[in-house]
């Protein structure tokens, strides 16, 4: 009996770590995203870095930049462009989509 008792909790704890991870994993929004897989080449202002500018990142203000539809900046984030990586298989679709919101954001700001 003891047994059994100590599979149901162990198995109970496995379940609600994994839910706090997924649930930590979809709480985070847009901008946290941000700044950690993307400010390090286009700024934390949507204004490339030195890095960046190498790598043949461009500022969100640019309006050629701006001018991207959300299916063409959800297109170069999934699959990569250049030297930016794809995130297929990194981010899911939400995440993708509170990415680009965020980016529109910074667009705008200028």
């Amino acid at each position: 009996m003891k047994a059994i008792i100590r599979k149901v909790l162990a198995i109970g704890a496995a379940l609600a770590m994994a839910a706090v991870l997924t649930t930590s994993a979809v709480a985070q929004g847009g901008a946290d995203l941000y700044k950690t897989k993307c400010a390090s080449c286009h700024g934390a202002d949507g204004t490339a870095t030195a890095i960046g500018t190498k790598m043949g990142a461009k500022n969100f203000s640019d309006p050629d930049v701006a001018k991207n539809t959300d299916a063409a900046w959800t297109d170069i984030t999934t699959n990569g462009k250049n030297k930016m990586p794809a995130y297929k298989g990194k981010l899911t679709d939400d995440q993708i989509k509170d990415l680009i919101k965020f980016v529109r954001s910074l667009a705008t700001k200028k």
